[in-house]
């Protein structure tokens, strides 16, 4: 787990140092190569946000399965409860979506 961790650590600081350079081109520069740095940055961001999305719909998905079981009763609530948080957190992904590709 520690490996993994220090995989995402060193890949947040490649992009973080990228972005900026690929977002700081000039049309002619741009023109010239540095749509691939832009491009690198979106596909990178956009893994990232769906990484992060995929983890939390799990886990809200997870801790409403668990309630339901604990108490079958209140399935209804849970499960309305649960459908809103998966909606909040596939919102961000599209807006994350849609500004990536507005800056691309």
């Amino acid at each position: 787990m520690k490996k993994i961790a220090v995989v995402m650590v060193v890949a947040f600081v490649t992009v973080m140092i990228l972005a900026p350079a690929a977002m700081a081109q000039d049309n002619a520069a741009a023109s010239s190569g540095g749509k691939a740095l832009g491009a690198l940055a979106v596909a990178i961001g956009m893994g990232a946000a769906a990484f992060g999305c995929g983890l939390g719909q799990g886990r809200i998905a997870s801790a409403a399965c668990e309630g339901m079981a604990r108490n079958p009763g209140a399935a209804g609530p849970i499960r309305a409860a649960m459908i809103l948080g998966l909606v909040f957190v596939e919102t961000l992904v599209l807006f994350t979506l849609a500004m990536l590709a507005l800056k691309a």
